[in-house]
């Protein structure tokens, strides 16, 4: 719903598929379009429940003209020799989906995509506050990617492929009872191939044949539409935990990557990551997350007591949200980054969220959205935030090389000298506003972590760079591209030369 170019299509198709067997269909796409990955499916699906077939065209600069043009000639052809399923009719096959998450699936399992190793393991507790019996699924490996290319279109974004192999992997498992197990996902909205993963999901599910299985949307506005009455959270009684949970797995996330290149043995910083992370747990579960910001200033205590004192060379990792929080689908590119003695700079969740104070404002200011008497109340909402990010940057910094959060707006501001901030599609203004931060901290290297195919991405990614260098001259960005068939070797060999030109840089 939340697309006029999709819903342009399908209408033309539900009206084909309405017309007698003299009326077919052509879709025409350019190669890569990201709307095209799932609506081209639904479309398929629409004319086949009614007898009929999709003919596809791809477009591109090197497609082969003749091709096409033999394509459409046998669509031709099939109008004029009707087949007989078409003849015979015999009446349009119902649609096919999911059942609804209603009153009775309240005591569901439900399971959710593994998303990153320090916000994941707190989901199930945070959850369960809210009355829900949610399990994080293991982080994604080979066999998700497999699963994901059977049962999603591959020409969905990276992340898409695995969350929907992730899924079909676990319950094809058998540990399930698929009659009292659920899926949750969560949907931000906006103009990205992520905001469909719920139908996607949906469909792998009936695909795979497991259509008894509801789906569960979590998102905050109404732009999204997903009918489950039976699925409901008091998100004012939950977003306390849930903000004081993101803050703290940041923070985590600040302490362990600066410590586990200066261990004093190797494992330590793993196993108070992994502590750390079980306390906030139990914390969570007793609804003592307030706690949570007491716990941090213990955290700092202990990752600088198994520190040794020294400098590092430093990268910067942005990108898409899930491949830049995700191991396994950036190929555990911070992981290598480690390993060759260098700190990894991670992002941080909290911006994420709070980029919709930003957005908000600037699109009011913009005349895009209209001006709403919420306004106020989100500026005070902000300032209280502000207050509490500022108590946990004094408490966090008695760890060394703890790098402080910064305030988005001062961010955006910096943003705003190379991008507009109405650009809020993909990763919009967050990701040049997060390189811009990581040069104002000394970090002059950065990796860029993309989707392939991801057009949003691509487009804010790649096309700031030369503004990035004009405002930032000595910043230099490595841009990684990331499919199910990307090869380890490539990626391996492009961080080898920008890590040599990165030590080369430390030694002089």
């Amino acid at each position: 719903p939340q697309w006029a170019y999709p819903n342009r299509i399908l209408q033309a198709a539900q009206w084909c598929a309405t017309q007698g067997k003299d009326v077919q269909f052509v879709e025409m796409t350019s190669f890569g379009c990201g709307p095209d990955a799932f609506l081209v499916d639904e479309v398929r699906d629409l004319l086949a429940r009614h007898h009929k077939v999709l003919t596809l065209l791809k477009l591109d600069d090197i497609n082969n003209v003749g091709s096409m043009k033999l394509r459409v000639r046998s669509l031709v052809e099939s109008l004029k020799l009707a087949t007989a399923q078409t003849e015979q009719g015999g009446g349009a096959q119902p649609f096919d989906t999911v059942p609804i998450f209603d009153e009775r699936c309240r005591d569901y399992h439900i399971i959710v995509p593994y998303f990153t190793p320090f916000l994941s393991p707190l989901i199930p507790a945070l959850m369960r506050t809210a009355g829900y019996d949610v399990e994080c699924l293991p982080m994604s490996d080979a066999e998700s990617g497999d699963w994901g290319l059977r049962y999603a279109n591959n020409e969905v974004c990276y992340p898409a492929t695995l969350i929907v192999g992730d899924i079909i992997k676990a319950l094809k498992t058998g540990r399930y009872d698929l009659n009292h197990t659920a899926v949750a996902m969560t949907q931000t909205g906006g103009q990205c191939r992520a905001s469909n993963y719920v139908a996607l999901i949906k469909k792998a599910l009936v695909n795979a044949g497991f259509g008894q299985v509801p789906v569960v949307s979590l998102t905050f506005g109404g732009q999204l539409e997903n009918e489950q009455p039976g699925f409901r959270i008091n998100w004012l009684r939950l977003l306390p935990a849930a903000f004081a949970g993101i803050i703290y797995s940041d923070c985590i996330a600040k302490f362990y990557y600066a410590s586990v290149v200066r261990e004093k043995e190797a494992g330590q910083a793993l196993r108070l990551k992994d502590h750390y992370l079980q306390l906030a747990s139990e914390l969570i579960l007793c609804h003592h997350s307030s706690d949570l910001y007491r716990l941090i200033g213990q955290a700092a205590q202990d990752f600088n007591a198994i520190c040794r004192i020294e400098d590092r060379p430093r990268v910067g990792i942005v990108g898409e949200i899930f491949l830049k929080f995700n191991p396994f689908a950036q190929h555990r590119v911070t992981d290598w980054l480690i390993e060759q003695g260098i700190e990894a700079m991670p992002p941080v969740m909290a911006d994420f969220f709070l980029q919709s104070f930003v957005n908000s404002k600037a699109w009011q200011e913009a005349h895009i959205e209209p001006r709403s008497w919420l306004s106020p109340l989100g500026s005070w909402l902000y300032r209280i935030v502000r207050r509490q990010i500022q108590k946990v940057n004094r408490t966090a910094s008695a760890f060394r090389y703890f790098t402080p959060f910064c305030d988005v707006f001062e961010e955006a501001a910096q943003a705003s000298q190379v991008i507009t901030l109405n650009a809020q599609f993909g990763e919009g203004w967050l990701l040049p506003a997060e390189i811009l931060a990581y040069a104002r901290e000394g970090v002059k290297d950065v990796v860029s972590l993309q989707p392939f195919g991801c057009i949003a991405n691509h487009i804010v990614s790649k096309g700031i760079e030369r503004r990035i260098k004009q405002v930032c001259p000595e910043m230099n960005i490595l841009s990684l591209d990331f499919d199910s068939g990307v090869s380890a070797v490539n990626v391996t060999n492009r961080m080898l030369l920008f890590v040599s030109k990165l030590k080369a840089v430390a030694t002089n």
